[in-house]
Formats: C-alpha cells, structure tokens, sequence
C-alpha cells in the first residue's frame, strides 16, 4: 500500500478514537489521555516541515471541530510538529535516519522510543494544559495534569504501537 493511504487512514483511525472514545472519557483528576500524537510522532522522517505543520494543523483541528475546543488540539499539534524534527535531531542515532521510513517502537528500538516520544510528549501536554487553564497561578493544577496524562497517554501509545505496527513490516 502506499504511504500516503497508509497515513491516510491512519489519520481516520486515530481522529475516531481521540474523538468517540477518548474524549467521552470521564476520568477525575483532570487526566486527559491523547493518542493522536502518536500519529504526528508516526509520519515519515524526509517529510518537510511545512507539510508536517499542515498536515498536524489539519490534523488538530478534525479534533477541534468535534470536541469543542476553539484551536486547543491544533495549537498542541503544531507546537508537537515543530517540536518533532529538533527532538529527532537531539536523540539522533549514529547512523542517522537514512534507512528508515517510519518512526515507531520497532524500526527505531524503546530506548529511542522512550526519549523522544516522551520528550515530546511532554511539550505537547504542558503547551495543551498551559493553553487550557490559561493561568499561571494554577502552577499546581498544571503540574497535575501534565503529570497524570503524560503516562497515561504514553502507556495507550505505547500499547497501540505493539499491537498495530507489526514487527516484520518495520523490519523490512
């Protein structure tokens, strides 16, 4: 399959779960769990930047448009994307990123994984809630947040990546 229609519906898949099932989530504490940078952290490495900003923004705003949120999701999106390649460029491996389509859990290994799917993580969650509460003398509120979703956004991308990349595909 091609890679355009393989992020095509990988871009449906991800928009659907964040939205029907991710959204309606009530849980207390004010945990927040996100999947769908999973799937701006996915794209191909040789993508440029301005279709990966374009591609994210799109990408927020199908949330946005569903969940209510006035540009919330799209601003965290960009600021994920603009993120990405710096984040890539810092946790470079030594041989660089020249055989390598995809970044996911197997073609790149969990210690990779780990530091710059969690790096990035965290600026999305910190960007999203900062944007959300709007008030920096809720400092204790944020770090709630940011400290409860990150893990538990990170736990759900980390179980989508094992049971949705196969291992043989990434290996090719």
């Amino acid at each position: 399959m091609g890679v355009i229609i393989i992020h095509s519906i990988r871009f449906v898949l991800f928009a659907i779960f964040q939205i029907v099932i991710l959204n309606n989530l009530e849980i207390d504490w004010g945990i927040y769990p996100m999947l769908y940078p999973l799937f701006i952290f996915m794209l191909p490495f040789e993508m440029g930047t301005v279709p990966l900003l374009l591609v994210s923004f799109a990408f927020g705003m199908t949330i946005d448009a569903f969940s209510n949120t006035y540009g919330l999701h799209a601003s965290s999106a960009l600021v994920f994307a603009y993120c990405r390649p710096l984040i890539f460029k810092f946790f470079a491996p030594r041989d660089g990123y020249e055989n390598v389509e995809e970044s996911n859990l197997y073609t790149m290994g969990t210690r990779w994984f780990i530091l710059a799917f969690g790096s990035l993580l965290i600026i999305h969650h910190t960007w999203y809630f900062l944007v959300e509460i709007f008030k920096l003398n809720e400092w204790l509120l944020l770090f709630r947040k940011i400290a409860l979703s990150v893990p538990l956004s990170f736990l759900l991308s980390l179980i989508v990546q094992l049971i949705f990349v196969s291992k043989k595909k990434s290996e090719r």
